[in-house]
């Protein structure tokens, strides 16, 4: 619990910060947010990718709002109780019907019955979170059907050059490639931003959180799965590389590190979803500059960096992402509604050590999928192939990302 009048002077000085807070560049994802009275917005991603930007410049259009950051230490006390006086707070100082804005609100037990009276009682609503498994699991249970989310990611490449105000060419996206998009990082590239932002998540938002007494394996497993990216691994390898004792902790960690949107995995494509989850998964990183900065074999493979920023591009728009691997193999597999739709191969260059093996691994799995196109994605080169009936476009992955 906290008392009223320390609570609105917290409120008062937040407010005073947003207002004045750097708006930065416009963020690609603000064209996808609408204030609704029906539906809560709830906007998720890593710590420092932007969330709290993206919530000003939204704020920057409301005549009036209401706003409280759930990460103030100053807030320690609060209780769900509190959104009450909160409430008070901004009616009695800021007007009545404006829209609520509230950042990283997981912190709090019991938010989702708060957010939903909000909801119930037709107010506008926008959430930030970084766990995306407590966001879902609370949104589950007392908000289904009444919230539309939002993942933001660090910055694109399209918002990198924005940054910068860079031309869009092979140079800015090399640059790109090795510095990744976390903004912070960006401005006074100083590596010790990432090193903290890993320390943080692991300690605080995993450690802390689940009970984990032991950071030391985590911070060990995270870092080997980042250093991993776009390599496959199955739980029980993990097991045995790091002595952990059941295949199920390592299951449990390894959620934990997505849920805060450290890592990501795919399956193996396969029609059946048992083999599915038996088969090896491959990851990736949430950043490449992150993965740069927290290891030390990440960089030394080119064609895996550029896989991983084609990953990240997809993972925005398409939720159901898969390998391909049978007696051949395509990085990544497209579905959309049931259809696959695309099959994509990355490959830094293609070369005579290698064309064949990235086009017939292509080529399976469009016959395997009864797919007409393919697309292999490069880092600079440019071409167009015609094979058993087969088109595949080769395209240089800076240009792809700009479409």
């Amino acid at each position: 619990m906290i008392r009223k009048d320390i609570l609105q002077e917290i409120i008062e000085s937040q407010r005073e910060w947003i207002i004045k807070f750097y708006k930065g560049i416009k963020r690609e994802k603000i064209e996808d947010i609408k204030l609704s009275k029906s539906f809560a917005i709830v906007i998720s991603g890593i710590r420092r990718c932007g969330k709290s930007t993206l919530l000003s410049q939204l704020l920057k259009s409301q005549k009036s709002f209401y706003y409280l950051n759930l990460e103030d230490p100053r807030l320690d006390n609060f209780e769900l109780s509190d959104f009450n006086k909160a409430d008070q707070i901004f009616k009695e100082n800021y007007g009545e019907n404006s829209p609520y804005f509230f950042d990283e609100i997981q912190n709090i037990d019991g938010w989702e019955r708060f957010i939903r009276f909000l909801v119930d009682s037709k107010k506008e609503v926008i959430l930030t979170g970084s766990n995306a498994s407590l966001l879902s699991k609370e949104l589950g249970t007392k908000l289904t059907g009444r919230h539309l989310r939002i993942e933001l990611f660090p910055f694109s490449y399209k918002e990198f050059i924005k940054f910068f105000n860079y031309m869009a060419s092979i140079e800015s996206f090399n640059k790109y490639l090795y510095e990744g998009g976390f903004p912070e990082f960006l401005k006074l590239k100083n590596p010790a931003i990432h090193h903290e932002l890993l320390k943080d998540v692991v300690s605080r938002d995993i450690a802390v959180k689940f009970g984990i007494k032991n950071i030391s394996i985590l911070k060990k497993l995270v870092s080997y799965l980042i250093s991993h990216t776009g390599k496959e691994f199955s739980y029980n390898s993990l097991k045995k590389m790091f002595e952990i004792k059941s295949v199920q902790t390592v299951i449990d960690y390894t959620s934990y590190f997505e849920d805060a949107y450290l890592i990501f995995t795919i399956n193996r494509f396969s029609y059946s979803y048992k083999k599915q989850q038996v088969n090896p998964k491959k990851v990736y990183s949430i950043d490449n500059g992150f993965s740069y900065s927290n290891s030390i074999s990440f960089s030394k493979d080119k064609g895996k960096m550029l896989e991983n920023s084609v990953f990240l591009h997809l993972r925005k728009d398409y939720p159901e992402l898969y390998y391909y691997s049978e007696k051949k193999e395509c990085d990544f597999i497209i579905k959309e509604k049931e259809r696959i739709t695309k099959a994509i191969q990355v490959c830094y260059e293609l070369n005579d050590d290698n064309e064949k093996r990235e086009i017939d691994g292509l080529i399976e799995a469009m016959n395997e999928l009864k797919l007409e196109k393919g697309l292999i994605l490069t880092f600079n080169q440019e071409d167009k192939f015609k094979i058993e009936n087969k088109t595949i476009i080769v395209k240089p992955v800076w240009k792809w990302l700009l479409e």
